[in-house]
């Protein structure tokens, strides 16, 4: 697969865990009460909305077209998916750090 193919798949994950994940856990958070969840707790509700997002991973076809962007998008979901739960995303940790901070 050509790197202009995979260019605003690349965009999304780069931005999906933090914006869909992070955003929406805080929001959670704040709504329940819940001004200081520990990391892992974090993580876990960020994995949680991060993998709403499925059925838009899993959208494409299963045709020989789409064959690399899918393998490419399930290799993203998975590498994304563990940085998040070992904590090395810096703008989910940033964002948790932020909430905990200032809520």
């Amino acid at each position: 697969m050509k790197d202009e193919q995979r260019f605003e798949m690349e965009r999304a994950f780069d931005l999906l865990p933090h914006v869909a994940g992070a955003s929406w856990a805080v929001i959670w958070f704040r709504f329940n009460g819940i001004p200081k969840p520990t990391r892992e707790e974090f993580h876990e509700k960020v994995l949680e909305y991060f993998n709403l997002l499925n059925p838009l991973f899993d959208s494409y076809p299963t045709s020989d077209e789409f064959a690399e962007m899918k393998k490419y998008i399930q290799m993203r979901k998975n590498e994304e998916t563990k940085k998040i739960k070992e904590g090395q995303n810096s703008e989910i940790e940033i964002r948790y750090d932020r909430y905990v901070d200032y809520g």
